[in-house]
């Protein structure tokens, strides 16, 4: 493995980290400023909004300088905003680093997985964006519980403070392990727009959306679906998200080995056994060790799909793809959100606590359409302007 894919996947472990480590320390939160665990929870959606909008925004602005120097500030930017966290004097202060540090996760994935596939041949190149994100896959494993258990005991801000920590040594990764880049080498902001105008790209995005909305709609409801329907105890979902994150690392290197020998076919298969998977988890939902062992390959179906689904943005958006990566990486975030508000719609309507994994699969299947028609598309070889593919795409 490059060293530059390593420095890559640490400053993946610190943003996987501060992403879903407050989900374990909002009663700390909640408690120390006074505010209602529903209002503590709005730092998840905060942070969320600022990866939407960070993503496209920030990427556009370095499109006229080399990766490198595009990675170097967007690392700052996630320190400053960890920063700012620790020491937060209120809770909308705490909103507001939230929000700056998720600006530079969107487009440091985006621009991280293009220079990640640089540093390898083009055969491996699923398999090195699949190495920088298992710093965010192992980040649920260990950075996430880690980081609960700092906060608990040392107070929430700890958690902060090693997250910045985090974030120093990912930047000196990068300063000193990345290899230098031609500012020439950047395609400029006219030819990242232009990759826009393909329905491939826009396609692609959508299975991205799709098959990670089927992911939160689950994921999001796990913990009352385990207490109140498995019968585990609270104490235990602790553990059963560290074999959800298990299932995450493993499944995100063999979707990344899977999709460097065939893309497409790949991810169709990942996503009809996403698809799958959630059907049964409705029903092995209902005893622990049924409901333990769905988690785990629940965990690994859904994060395959991630090294396939950025490889195919990535190659549909060829001679600029950083803007498209970084549109990805939103697109990933718009889809935790759609999923979490319909699976939440399920159990507000009484259907039950499971119910959320229909709404899943549902979306995963959706997803596997889009692929699908992504695919007959290839085999047609239709061109990439979206003015010559729409007519094409709505005869079919």
């Amino acid at each position: 493995m490059p060293a530059a894919l390593l420095a890559l996947a640490i400053g993946a472990f610190g943003i996987g980290t501060t992403e879903f480590v407050i989900m374990g320390l909002l009663p700390e939160v909640a408690t120390d400023f006074g505010v209602s665990i529903p209002s503590a929870g709005l730092l998840i959606s905060g942070y969320a909004l600022g990866v939407v909008v960070g993503a496209p925004l920030l990427t556009a602005i370095g499109s006229r300088v080399s990766r490198k120097t595009v990675l170097i500030p967007l690392m700052g930017v996630f320190i400053a905003g960890n920063l700012v966290a620790a020491v937060a004097p209120s809770y909308g202060v705490l909103m507001a680093g939230r929000i700056v540090a998720a600006l530079s996760h969107g487009a440091f994935f985006g621009v991280g997985s293009v220079v990640a596939a640089s540093l390898v041949p083009k055969a491996k190149q699923a398999s090195a964006i699949a190495l920088m994100f298992t710093g965010l896959t192992v980040a649920n494993v260990l950075g996430v519980p880690g980081g609960t258990a700092l906060g608990q005991q040392f107070g929430w801000r700890s958690t902060f403070w090693a997250v910045t920590a985090l974030g120093v040594i990912g930047l000196l990764g990068i300063v000193f392990l990345v290899p230098r880049q031609d500012t020439s080498e950047g395609p400029g902001l006219r030819s990242e727009l232009a990759v826009f105008k393909s329905l491939q790209v826009w396609l692609a995005l959508a299975m991205t959306a799709l098959g990670f909305a089927g992911v939160f709609a689950s994921f999001t409801y796990i913990a009352p679906m385990m207490t109140e329907v498995a019968g585990f105890s609270a104490g235990a979902v602790t553990w059963l998200l560290v074999l959800f994150g298990v299932g995450l690392v493993i499944g995100n290197l063999l979707g990344g080995k899977a999709a460097d020998r065939s893309l497409m076919p790949s991810l169709t298969v990942i996503l009809a056994l996403l698809a799958a998977v959630l059907v049964v988890f409705v029903f092995t939902a209902h005893g622990k060790v049924p409901s333990a062992v769905t988690i785990a390959v629940f965990g690994a179906a859904g994060f395959a799909t991630v090294a396939p689904l950025q490889k195919r943005v990535m190659d549909k958006a060829k001679g600029a793809p950083a803007l498209a990566s970084a549109a990805n990486i939103a697109a990933f975030n718009l889809g935790n959100a759609i999923g979490a508000y319909l699976g939440g719609l399920t159990i507000q309507h009484g259907l039950g606590y499971t119910a959320p994994n229909w709404v899943g699969a549902a979306l995963a299947v959706s997803g596997l359409m889009v692929a699908l028609i992504s695919s007959l598309l290839d085999r047609r070889r239709t061109a990439a302007p979206l003015s010559t593919l729409l007519p094409e795409a709505i005869r079919t």
